[in-house]
């Protein structure tokens, strides 16, 4: 699934957040967006998931006008994975997994054999079959955000939009979930803090500065010195990392 924004403004009460953003997406890519905080990445993906109406531009998915179509079939194609998800309520995790399959269900339809089935495929997908009757609650920072993406992947999209889903998390479950989302093979947009899993995971590269495009393009071409200590005012060093031959990256405080 192809996904395509073209010349996107953002404002939030009078204020200009994102300005004149285009991006693509293409069929079974891992995009990243990237940039300091308050760069508008979180922004421009709420508009792509219908949380925010851009003041300009067009969001295209599979040439379907994406601001026009309902959220309902929107979310039989797109899933999204956040980086917060705390509930008032409780539920299982396999309560919390069918819920993923609501787009694809009627007013009132009972779930059938193939919504377990597939609840299930995507909680051992997570590693999180034997949790299935756990409470939601009961678990780890981790194992929610697992079962979070399991939702994602019940939901079968075929565009998954993730905001920033490993920003407060442990080094373990960081690439745990980005290696999960990866093998996936489904079109991603993600917006990621850590520069370094944006050069092993991504495929191509967007950096936000003050809500506008600064670079684009393969994170080698991207993530280089001179660009990290120009938008993210850090001192840094780059390397081929000996173990992944991905692109590595130090920082060090600029004097």
């Amino acid at each position: 699934m192809n996904l395509e924004v073209n010349h996107v403004s953002i404002s939030i009460s009078r204020r200009d957040i994102v300005s004149d953003i285009s991006l693509k997406v293409e069929e079974g890519l891992f995009v990243g967006l990237i940039g300091p905080n308050g760069s508008g990445k979180s922004t421009l993906l709420k508009a792509i998931y219908k949380v925010l109406s851009p003041r300009e531009g067009a969001i295209f998915l599979d040439g379907e006008d994406l601001i026009k179509a309902r959220p309902r079939l929107v979310a039989r194609s797109m899933a999204v994975v956040g980086q917060f998800n705390e509930l008032d309520f409780d539920f299982s995790v396999r309560e919390m997994v069918m819920m993923g399959r609501t787009p694809h269900k009627a007013l009132l339809e009972q779930d059938t054999k193939q919504d377990f089935e597939i609840v299930e495929r995507a909680l051992s997908m997570v590693d999180l079959g034997a949790y299935a009757g756990r409470s939601y609650q009961s678990l780890s920072g981790g194992e929610k955000q697992r079962v979070v993406l399991a939702r994602a992947i019940a939901q079968e999209p075929q565009l998954l939009v993730l905001d920033e889903p490993t920003n407060h998390l442990d080094i373990k479950y960081q690439l745990q979930i980005l290696s999960i989302v990866k093998k996936l093979g489904v079109s991603v947009l993600a917006a990621l803090h850590d520069l370094s899993l944006a050069a092993e995971y991504c495929d191509y590269l967007y950096v936000l500065r003050s809500g506008s495009l600064a670079a684009k393009g393969p994170p080698e071409s991207v993530l280089t010195r001179e660009l990290i200590e120009d938008v993210y005012d850090v001192g840094c060093e780059t390397y081929t990392n000996p173990v992944t031959g991905k692109l590595g990256i130090s920082y060090f405080p600029r004097h």
